[in-house]
């Protein structure tokens, strides 16, 4: 589970990225993040997984709390950032390796992990090539790799389709169906609408640091209008 309570982020000038965000997210749960540029998603995402600060509230990960305990609540969770930035200099075998060392990943469970990841992601002719040498999508799928080493309990993805393929988006979805249908949590964002519309077990969508709609596809599409209309006319104003 994840939880925001009341959670307060500003930078200089004293505008306010999130303001006052009050969230949960179930175990199980597809939860799409939704917003326009600019709106506070990443900066949602990064005091989440523990880059940033919040100045006020208070955040849970499966029941740990990210300010009192920030590594157990770190090893809880798998995150993929929104731009694929690694070490270059390393492989990409090196690199996972690196991963499993941070995480505490034992010899045979890594083995078979990026074995798994690697050949998934067809990645495996690449693994001894260093990173300065991947495209985009490859260090999309690296770092997505990274992220699913240690077997988290929940996932955290900032726009994880870009930069993918038809084919490793297709397997990214049912990485993510079959993370919840284990119990685990998975929160993304993303700006493609449709891809939220047809994942997702509920949506939140944020606009100027504030939350202004939750809920699952049913609940906001009850009138009959698309994901799109609803995100357009909401965001508006």
């Amino acid at each position: 589970m994840i939880g925001f309570d009341r959670v307060t982020k500003s930078y200089d000038g004293g505008v306010r990225a999130v303001d006052e965000l009050t969230l949960t997210i179930h175990p199980g749960e597809i939860f799409g993040f939704l917003g326009p540029n600019g709106a506070g998603k990443t900066t949602t995402i990064k005091m989440l997984v523990g880059l940033l600060r919040p100045d006020g509230g208070r955040i849970t990960v499966s029941g740990v709390e990210t300010l009192q305990d920030p590594l157990a609540a770190k090893r809880k969770i798998g995150y993929v950032p929104d731009q694929p930035e690694v070490y270059e200099k390393l492989t990409g075998l090196e690199y996972l390796n690196f991963i499993a060392d941070v995480f505490l990943v034992g010899a045979d469970a890594r083995a078979r992990a990026i074995t798994r990841c690697l050949d998934q992601f067809e990645l495996t002719d690449a693994a001894g090539d260093r990173i300065q040498s991947y495209s985009h999508g490859m260090r999309q799928k690296l770092l997505l790799t990274a992220a699913l080493l240690h077997d988290p309990e929940v996932l955290v993805l900032d726009e994880p389709m870009v930069g993918l393929d038809p084919r490793s988006s297709h397997l990214l979805k049912e990485i993510m169906r079959e993370h919840c249908g284990r119990g685990g949590t998975l929160f993304f964002s993303t700006h493609v609408l449709e891809v939220a519309e047809k994942l997702c077990d509920r949506v939140a969508i944020i606009n100027r640091g504030r939350l202004i709609a939750c809920g699952t596809m049913e609940e906001l599409r009850a009138d009959g209008r698309s994901l799109e209309t609803i995100f357009l006319e909401l965001t508006e104003k």
